[in-house]
């Protein structure tokens, strides 16, 4: 089996448009916290989200690329052609040896919300018909895929708050098997007042700030955004003489076939993605530096996470952040987000603090967590952890180019 890299990487993030932004943002612990734009939300408990803020879709692609695409396609378009232009692959994107693969959890589910309100509200009776090519989640690598002329495999992975790394591992299973020489991967995520709502009702939103792992935090923030890596065969990055970003491991996968909305309450499911994320790189835990957790600061995930983690590690704990402190929980787009801000780790040797830390909760003691201030280290491999509602686990295996051994041998 051969090897897959990253070479190039785009970012549309709550604190910051564009790597450079972004990587700046979580260095400086910058928090993008505050009250929400993008409806009323003035029934609700809550009123907090990490919303993007200044994304204007023209300023990343054509007119006709912003007619057609909805908000959650066009932060995709717009993180996509980061990725393919930091590659040096413009104009060699398109083709059918191209795929495209995105998560998300509910695509433009907005615009339903936006047509519910011309009808209930404004008394409309059809649906418009420019409405209707843009809203479904199997539109999203569409529209990327239509911007690029990337004529390859398209595939959309709604694997909930796990999709991103879903995404990116099926990418690379895709070149690895010979089905495509290079991969749009990624995903993206808009905030949605259904949704919103829903983790309101659950009481699962805090009232101030997200805390991951400490002793008084109460809930996550909602955020949005997009994340894309542009994935490259071995054989490609030699052709043209590309300098690879990150290698991809292995993806581990497990379902916890628990509950709808908790974790299992020992992390079986998550325990076995990690366990094979590890073993399909060819790697002990003790070759892991670093773990981009899930930390998504609610009591139940927190706790699972830190008891998986003593699960795979034991006393030799790698060091562990979690950005979504930062720019809250992007959902769908989360894990691709995360996998943006792992291979920045990877090159600049910066790992993320999480911040708004005060003590650690008891239950995660024996977390190396980085708090409040970001930690330099020479972070060699890593994986990018996520759990999901339903019970989806992925676990991600990124590193340094060199630093695996031939990922099936």
């Amino acid at each position: 089996m051969g090897r897959v890299f990253v070479t190039g990487v785009g970012v549309v993030s709550p604190v910051g448009l564009g790597t450079e932004a972004f990587g700046t943002a979580l260095r400086q612990g910058k928090e993008a916290t505050a009250p929400i734009t993008g409806f009323d939300a003035s029934g609700l408990d809550r009123d907090l989200a990490c919303e993007v803020k200044d994304f204007r879709p023209r300023e990343h692609m054509t007119a006709a690329e912003a007619r057609r695409a909805g908000r959650c396609s066009a932060m995709a378009i717009a993180a996509a052609r980061m990725a393919v232009r930091g590659a040096g692959l413009e104009g060699e994107a398109a083709g059918p040896r191209t795929a495209v693969v995105m998560g998300t959890t509910m695509g433009e589910a907005n615009l339903l919300g936006q047509l519910e309100s011309r009808w209930i509200h404004d008394g409309e009776e059809k649906v418009p018909s420019a409405a209707l090519p843009r809203y479904g989640t199997t539109l999203l690598p569409i529209h990327v895929a239509r911007s690029f002329g990337a004529r390859g495999i398209v595939q959309t992975l709604p694997a909930a708050c796990a999709a991103g790394n879903y995404a990116i591992g099926y990418a690379a299973d895709l070149i690895r098997a010979g089905r495509c020489d290079r991969a749009i991967s990624g995903a993206a995520e808009v905030i949605e007042k259904l949704q919103y709502a829903g983790f309101a009702r659950l009481g699962a939103i805090a009232p101030e700030h997200c805390q991951p792992f400490d002793k008084d935090r109460r809930g996550l923030i909602v955020g949005e955004g997009a994340g894309v890596l542009m994935l490259e065969s071995e054989e490609s990055v030699v052709r043209r003489g590309a300098t690879p970003l990150a290698e991809v491991g292995a993806l581990g996968l497990a379902c916890d076939a628990h509950h709808i909305t908790r974790p299992h309450p020992e992390g079986e499911g998550s325990i076995h993605a990690l366990r094979t994320a590890l073993t399909g790189s060819g790697l002990d835990p003790d070759a892991i530096d670093y773990v981009n957790a899930h930390g998504t600061g609610t009591d139940a995930n927190d706790k699972v996470e830190a008891q998986v983690l003593d699960a795979i590690f034991g006393d030799r704990q790698p060091a562990l952040t979690s950005i979504k402190s930062m720019i809250g929980h992007c959902m769908g787009a989360a894990s691709a987000i995360e996998a943006v801000s792992c291979v920045l780790t990877l090159n600049d040797g910066i790992i993320p603090p999480t911040i708004n830390h005060g003590e650690t909760d008891p239950d995660c003691a024996k977390l190396d967590l980085v708090a409040n201030e970001p930690r330099t280290a020479d972070v060699r491999a890593l994986l990018n952890n996520s759990l999901a509602f339903g019970g989806y686990d992925a676990a991600l295996c990124l590193a340094k180019p060199g630093v695996l051994p031939e990922v099936g041998a």
